[in-house]
């Protein structure tokens, strides 16, 4: 029998205590691009809930000891939403949450695509879309050859799936049965230059995952108990891979840039943009009373 992780079930404090972790990532990454100038926040901004719960119920893994060998793997193959790997990073105590201004800046750790070299807790150097991909099943690959008890997630982006390695990676992961390996697709149906569909049309993802052997999973990317119950249910999975389609609204939770594929790779401009952002942000979009 294969080694499995053991993923507890949410209980009501710890969902409210993530949701509310997750709004407070989502406005680090708001602060951050804005001071940097540039950078990506459709995507980040998507991605935050999924972070949460990864890096504070799901993975196992311990900041104090980033290298621990027994630690999950998690590849970011869309390194360009590295905001929201950082600010979540920060908040879970890899580094201190002030260096999160230093993004993009020169000499920073906090580089525009994460770097291994550079910085603690990474497993590889994100930037063309499709390599992590096939970097995760290389790992996932090794660590079944050798029973070794990690599991291996990798989170991407749905402009990935245009690339033909993604697709490759899919046949070698499927052939060889790696079910001790996540893949978590940001299904947010947009990239730089407009929506997926409307650029090169990736539908139907479910039979396609499917035909390549893969079991599927569709969530609420921002049901942060979705999230969790998905990967529980991952690891019963012995049969085959594991894909979860996390549906998500790019720009989650400030209202100008949601859905709006101008916000890929555009960050808030000045400091009055920023605060009608996270005024947006902290009201709901507007949904109750902000007091200003």
């Amino acid at each position: 029998m294969p080694p499995v992780r053991d993923i507890k079930q949410l209980s009501e404090k710890k969902l409210f205590a993530l949701e509310a972790r997750a709004q407070e990532i989502r406005a680090d990454i708001l602060k951050m691009l804005q001071h940097a100038g540039s950078g990506h926040s459709a995507g980040s901004l998507g991605m935050a809930d999924i972070f949460t719960a990864l890096y504070f119920h799901v993975l196992v893994h311990n900041p104090k000891q980033p290298n621990w060998k027994d630690r999950d793997r998690l590849i970011l193959s869309c390194g360009h939403i590295a905001p929201v790997r950082y600010a979540t990073m920060a908040h879970a105590g890899y580094f201190p949450k002030n260096e999160l201004l230093t993004l993009r800046k020169f000499g920073s750790r906090l580089q525009g695509h994460p770097e291994l070299n550079r910085f603690v807790g990474f497993e590889t150097t994100s930037g063309p879309l499709g390599d992590g991909v096939a970097q995760a099943v290389g790992m996932a690959y090794v660590a079944k050859k050798e029973k070794l008890p990690y599991h291996t997630y990798c989170v991407m982006s749905d402009g990935e799936l245009q690339t033909g390695i993604t697709w490759e990676s899919a046949l070698f992961a499927g052939r060889n049965v790696l079910h001790n390996m996540t893949w978590i697709i940001d299904r947010n149906n947009i990239q730089i230059d407009g929506y997926t569909e409307d650029i090169m049309p990736i539908e139907p993802l479910v039979q396609k995952f499917e035909a390549f052997n893969f079991h599927v999973i569709e969530i609420d990317g921002h049901n942060i108990r979705d999230m969790v119950d998905a990967c529980a249910y991952a690891q019963s999975i012995f049969e085959q891979p594991t894909v979860i389609i996390a549906h998500t609204t790019p720009g989650k939770g400030v209202d100008f840039m949601e859905f709006e594929p101008i916000w890929h790779g555009k960050p808030p401009k000045d400091q009055a943009e920023l605060k009608r952002a996270l005024i947006s942000l902290r009201t709901l979009n507007g949904k109750i009373e902000h007091g200003e």
